[in-house]
């Protein structure tokens, strides 16, 4: 994902599921956005983030691993947690944010000051906050003009934070969990859609394993990506009327 332009964030090398998971299904990192210039902003969100149906307002979800929620980012408060997380070799190789807390900060400061097209959350897991995630707009993303991106695609970028999460298939549940909370809170949106570094295979197979079908190759900035979509389901048609 990369926040469409102007208004995006600094990118991440890969989507949503990023790896060295060791191949058991669960991603150790979740990808990181396609690069884009950053600019200065406030500590917490000045947009009305209607462009994404409001994330702050969705609902708590009920999940195999416990009750799951996303909890927008406000900077103050989150920043040295997910800074932590940056810093974490298995994560800092895809998402390239490591070092001190103004890198992470130059990062998520774009999307909070924006115009609500990309929303960075934690994912709160049992009221224990356990990942990062962003949930933004593909068709206003750069990524866009690298796929043939339809109205309110929306996309997601994911990262675990706790090493003792990873490799377990975590990943995999969390994401059909937010690809199913974006289809259910946006009623605009057909289709979430992620971009993970080809050569990723273990998060490749945990887009696979929640329900994301492999739909491209993709050259993108610094990377060679696997297109992953998650297509709403059809609604199913009513029974035939059968007259007399």
């Amino acid at each position: 994902m990369a926040p469409a332009e102007p208004a995006e964030p600094a990118e991440p090398a890969e989507p949503a599921v990023s790896a060295e998971a060791g191949g058991h299904g669960g991603p150790a990192v979740l990808a990181k956005p396609v690069q884009a210039a950053s600019r200065a902003g406030r500590s917490r969100p000045s947009w009305d983030d209607d462009l994404l149906d409001h994330v702050a307002d969705w609902a708590t979800t009920s999940t195999p691993a416990g009750i799951f929620h996303l909890l927008p980012v406000v900077l103050d408060r989150d920043l040295p947690l997910i800074s932590r997380w940056m810093n974490d070799p298995a994560v800092a190789v895809f998402w390239d944010l490591a070092g001190d807390s103004s890198v992470t900060e130059s990062h998520l400061r774009p999307q909070l000051s924006g115009d609500g097209r990309s929303v960075p959350c934690l994912g709160v897991l049992d009221g224990t906050p356990m990942s990062y995630w962003e949930i933004y707009r593909a068709d206003l993303d750069p990524l866009s003009r690298h796929y043939p991106a339809r109205p309110h695609d929306t996309g997601i970028h994911l990262l675990i934070g706790a090493v003792a999460d990873r490799g377990r298939g975590l990943g995999s549940t969390l994401l059909r969990a937010v690809a199913e909370l974006v289809l259910d809170h946006r009623p605009s949106c057909m289709r979430v859609v992620a971009e993970p570094d080809l050569r990723n295979t273990p998060s490749v197979a945990a887009f696979l394993t929640a329900g994301f079908r492999f739909s491209a190759e993709l050259d993108l900035p610094g990377k060679r990506a696997a297109l992953m979509i998650r297509e709403r389901a059809p609604r199913p048609l009513p029974p035939p009327h059968h007259t007399q």
